[in-house]
């Protein structure tokens, strides 16, 4: 482990945990915090640090959020027991989350005037692409503070773009989520077509893998909506933060988002109706198309709960 900075790791959701295991995996010393004591205890049998305090996280020269809202990551880090509270100098945070890219800005703001670093590093490739080192990363800091950070993400990812100062890794990935987004509501709407006419998913996959439909969205999703297996890889209320938090940039530069907006909504049905922890194929709920197609050992209890936060 020698000449690898240790790491802390706060919010062990879907994607945390991914993080914290892929980390552990590549034999780095990592501590982990979530308020989910359950969350904590199965990564420590993994073999992470627990900790009881973000505070405590400090103690690792790199601590990585994964937290849910900009509001949270405010408190875990900014807090009277937060990453930062105590001993903040030298401390390097990477904010994995999706969150506000003008709140980020804020954040990196006041982590500088206490010593810390920051830089935004959302991702793409869900917790899948975390668990074999492949995500995508859109990185926004200051220069020094991403060199310092690819030290870490190099584990986790086979993609990093640094695209500029403290809040553009965000905002790309508001573009990200945008045609995330809508893609996952494009093909619901081809899986619902492809149930009711009886055809097999993994053969029409085959059918369109090469064509102008092709993409790393339809190899990945594409029989998962179709079969309605909502194993969690996403929630669809992060969808929708993620796609309001698009509209808000978008309002504030005059830049309409009709087929966003209409996204958005549909997202924000399935959350009214009680799926907001559901994975994202819960979007065939809208078609009529539920769990009730298959057993109730194969796809759960309809939500995709998982107790997460991020």
């Amino acid at each position: 482990m020698s000449g690898h900075p240790e790491v802390g790791v706060a919010g062990l959701g879907v994607m945390g945990a991914a993080i914290a295991r892929r980390l552990l995996r590549r034999e780095r010393t990592v501590r982990v915090y979530d308020v989910r004591q359950n969350a904590v205890a199965e990564l420590a049998r993994d073999g992470a640090q627990a900790v009881d305090s973000a505070a405590r996280l400090a103690s690792s020269s790199v601590v990585i959020l994964s937290l849910n809202t900009a509001d949270i990551v405010e408190q875990v880090v900014f807090g009277p027991e937060g990453v930062l509270s105590a001993t903040p100098e030298g401390v390097l945070v990477i904010d994995m989350s999706s969150i506000d890219p003008g709140r980020t800005r804020v954040f990196a703001e006041r982590a500088a005037k206490l010593g810390a670093g920051w830089v935004d590093a959302p991702l793409s490739g869900g917790a899948p692409g975390a668990e074999r080192g492949e995500l995508t990363l859109m990185l926004g800091g200051e220069e020094e503070d991403v060199e310092r950070a690819l030290t870490v993400l190099g584990a986790l990812s086979s993609r990093l773009t640094h695209i500029g100062p403290p809040g553009s890794g965000q905002l790309v990935k508001s573009v990200n989520q945008v045609l995330v987004g809508c893609g996952f509501a494009a093909l619901a709407e081809a899986a619902a077509l492809v149930r009711a006419a009886g055809l097999p998913p993994r053969q029409v996959k085959a059918a369109l893998t090469g064509g102008r439909a092709d993409s790393a969205l339809l190899q990945e999703f594409f029989v998962k909506f179709a079969e309605v297996d909502l194993t969690p890889t996403g929630r669809v209320s992060n969808m929708v933060k993620d796609l309001e938090a698009a509209r808000d940039y978008a309002r504030s530069a005059g830049v309409p988002l009709p087929v966003t907006t209409a996204v958005s909504e549909l997202h924000r049905w399935l959350t009214a109706a009680g799926h907001g922890d559901a994975d994202n194929a819960a979007l065939m709920h809208y078609y009529g198309t539920g769990t009730g197609d298959r057993s109730g050992d194969e796809a759960g209890d309809g939500t995709g709960r998982t107790g997460d936060r991020s």
